[in-house]
């Protein structure tokens, strides 16, 4: 199985009128931004999000992390990006990397080093796809 076109996405985002009247509306879908996330979700080399999650619209997932099927029912959009930015400040326990902050980092590659993983618009990216899942 590969990757969910855009379309696919789409088609989601407007099925279910019903469903739509259970949940308050969300911001207007930003497809650019969607796409970009879904892109980033794939790059196992930037993210590695499929390497330890189930994604949707992804063939295979790993089975470190909770699968993401679902994700936007669990909480808001800014807690989900929250959690992708630095699991830490909700579970100072976590295995999850930080992908938005770089503070307290260690054994960091000299590249990289002081930098997040992912940019604000990267985070914004990889929510608005998870969000878009739900719609």
């Amino acid at each position: 199985m590969r990757a969910a076109p855009l379309g696919a996405l789409l088609a989601l985002a407007c099925w279910g009128a019903g469903a739509a009247a259970q949940q308050p509306a969300g911001p207007a879908l930003d497809v650019a931004s969607i796409e970009r996330g879904r892109a980033l979700l794939a790059n196992r080399h930037e993210t590695g999000c499929v390497l330890c999650h189930v994604v949707p619209g992804f063939a295979a997932g790993g089975e470190l992390g909770p699968s993401l099927a679902g994700i936007a029912q669990r909480g808001p959009a800014d807690q989900l990006r929250q959690r992708i930015a630095d699991a830490r400040l909700l579970n100072p326990h976590t295995i999850m990397p930080v992908y938005g902050n770089a503070k307290g980092l260690q054994s960091v590659a000299p590249a990289y080093q002081g930098q997040p993983v992912l940019s604000a618009q990267g985070l914004d990216d990889i929510v608005a796809y998870l969000m878009a899942l739900a719609r």
